[in-house]
């Protein structure tokens, strides 16, 4: 850390989420990473540094009607989802081949296993909380693989074979870079 950083604190680490206290961090008063859909608000080792090498950080993640956590896996990490506030409707794959479709509603606690693929969804019309822990010290979007990006890498003859329909449907899908995180139904 420069000298700066120690005197006047860490520059990415919002001055709202510092106390004196180190095993202490304000979530709330993480600026939300606003998605059309939601936002969601995190502590991982950027911002809390307690956790740094601990493997384990904590989101905030809220959906308005509508909204969807976008489907996706972790390839090295866990995650435990505590729903807050709402009814999530809840998909998980495993790696066996076991997929499960169910609701969850407040205070019901989802597993979603180590590269499991995963997503849920708010199809009610209040907000749904969900309090997600990891087993990840990374920042949301270092260990989370989505469909989107996924399917935008690979080339439409290769979707074609997999799902029996003409290449022409896949070359005009929408290219996504980056994993998408929160989004809304359409």
């Amino acid at each position: 850390m420069t000298d700066d950083a120690v005197r006047f604190g860490d520059p990415r680490i919002p001055a709202e989420t510092i106390t004196d206290k180190s095993h202490l961090f304000r979530l709330s008063a993480v600026a939300p990473t606003l998605y059309d859909g939601g936002f969601l608000q995190q502590a991982h080792e950027d911002n809390f540094p307690i956790l740094k090498g601990q493997e384990a950080s904590i989101q905030m993640i809220t959906l308005e009607p509508g909204g969807i956590r976008e489907p996706h896996w972790h390839p090295s990490a866990w995650e435990i989802n505590l729903v807050l506030g709402g009814v999530a409707n809840w998909v998980l794959i495993d790696g066996n081949g076991n997929n499960e479709s169910f609701e969850a509603a407040v205070d019901d606690v989802v597993f979603a296993p180590q590269g499991s693929f995963h997503y849920f969804e708010n199809r009610g019309t209040d907000d749904l909380n969900v309090l997600i822990i990891q087993n990840t010290s990374a920042p949301e979007g270092n260990d989370n693989i989505g469909i989107g990006q996924s399917l935008s890498k690979i080339p439409p003859r290769v979707l074609s074979a997999v799902f029996g329909v003409p290449a022409e449907t896949f070359t005009s899908m929408k290219k996504i870079d980056d994993a998408v995180v929160i989004l809304r139904s359409t």
